[in-house]
């Protein structure tokens, strides 16, 4: 037998978002702690953070839809605002894969109910 369709749950999916928030505000925190070589970390890190943050008080996580379209905003614009990076383009970088892995999410409306840290 085949699953039923989910439906969208909003308030899942902004629980996700709040939880990787701060997921990242502390992988961001061990890898400044683990100094030079752990740079390319905490610029991912920041990245799941500016992501996060977009998107986790938005009026976009009630639909599915208006979510994807603010994702293809996002992956769209130009430059990420940031500060205290190590490098800004790798962070542009990270921050588009991140979007894209989000978009993939929505679309598929799977993942959102894993909320371990590490993931």
């Amino acid at each position: 037998m085949t699953d039923p369709l989910k439906s969208w749950n909003a308030a899942v999916v902004r629980k996700w978002l709040e939880r990787r928030y701060e997921a990242s505000r502390l992988d961001q925190a061990a890898a400044d702690r683990r100094g030079y070589d752990a740079r390319d970390d905490f610029d991912k890190a920041a990245a799941e953070e500016w992501a996060c943050g977009a998107l986790k008080s938005a009026d976009c996580t009630n639909d599915q839809a208006a979510l994807t379209a603010r994702l293809k905003e996002l992956i769209g614009q130009d430059e990420y605002p940031a500060t205290g990076l190590h490098d800004d383009i790798r962070f542009e970088r990270h921050v588009r894969t991140y979007l894209r892995k989000l978009a993939k999410m929505t679309k598929a409306n799977e993942g959102f109910e894993k909320t371990l840290r590490h993931q």
